[in-house]
């Protein structure tokens, strides 16, 4: 059983990630498991528990706090008129059905081949935030039709690999069909909607070793995690959103991709050279 000054300072560690993910997610449109996913390997793995399905579990804790972030932050938009509801109508099914893809690819993976998976698409995400241009276009509107059908699903899979919401391809993808910065993050909020709640409810059913899961884990989604995440991100999501309303979020995307940059190749470094 861990000493009682160890839980206190995960808890902690908790709370700060909980904090720090709901600010982007309701800011950047970045997918707040981008720091949620690494920071509950460090949680866990801290208290003791590893294995294999570290990383399932980690990935799907993340997942159910995005259902409740998410929610929120998509409301607050709406309330701002700033969500394009035809995009999420239109890309709902196959955004759906590819994170469900997403969760059979992860239960069958170890869990350093999700690690090194997270490391890859994490650092090229980070290298997109650094590097991207607003003017940067591949189209005057979103793909419909068969280019539609054919992305989606990548979408939702993608992000349930990385544990995030939509929004770190979501809305590079609508901002380079031409959608407004604002309007890609609020919709891109609905996507994390429409990827974690097919994904959780079937990560309840992905079984862990009870010998190496901690207490009140229910699947691969620990309750615990989850309970401390949340009552941080319900805060910090609505301030992020409005945040995204009143300010210049470009520096502090740069800022952020170096950190995730950094995060990237730290877990990379730390699972390639085990």
């Amino acid at each position: 059983m861990p000493e009682t000054l160890l839980l206190v300072q995960m808890g902690a560690a908790l709370i700060a990630f909980g904090a720090f993910a709901g600010i982007l997610a309701g800011m950047l449109g970045v997918g707040g498991g981008i720091v949620l996913v690494p920071g509950f390997v460090y949680v866990f793995e801290t208290l003791g528990y590893g294995g294999d399905d570290l990383m399932q579990m980690c990935l799907a804790t993340s997942l159910a706090t995005i259902i409740v972030t998410s929610a929120r932050s998509v409301l607050t938009h709406h309330k701002r008129g700033a969500v394009a509801w035809s995009i999420l109508r239109t890309w709902a099914p196959g955004i759906m059905v590819g994170a469900i893809l997403g969760v059979l690819v992860v239960a069958e993976l170890r869990s350093s081949t999700l690690q090194i998976m997270f490391g890859g698409l994490a650092l090229t995400v980070g290298l997109y935030l650094a590097l991207g241009r607003s003017d940067w276009r591949l189209g005057a509107q979103m793909p419909e039709g068969l280019a539609r059908a054919a992305v989606s699903p990548v979408i939702g899979f993608l992000s349930v690999l990385l544990g995030i919401g939509g929004g770190s391809f979501g809305v590079p993808l609508m901002t380079l069909h031409g959608v407004a910065i604002h309007r890609a993050v609020a919709t891109a909020a609905g996507f994390g909607v429409l990827i974690a709640v097919p994904s959780v409810i079937a990560f309840l059913f992905v079984p862990l070793d009870p010998a190496v899961r901690p207490p009140f884990t229910i699947g691969a989604v620990n309750l615990i995690a989850f309970g401390v995440v949340i009552a941080m991100t319900l805060i910090t999501a609505p301030l992020g959103a409005r945040m995204a309303h009143g300010m210049n979020p470009v520096p502090l995307r740069r800022v952020f991709a170096v950190f995730l940059i950094f995060v990237a190749l730290n877990m990379l470094r730390k699972v390639l050279m085990t």
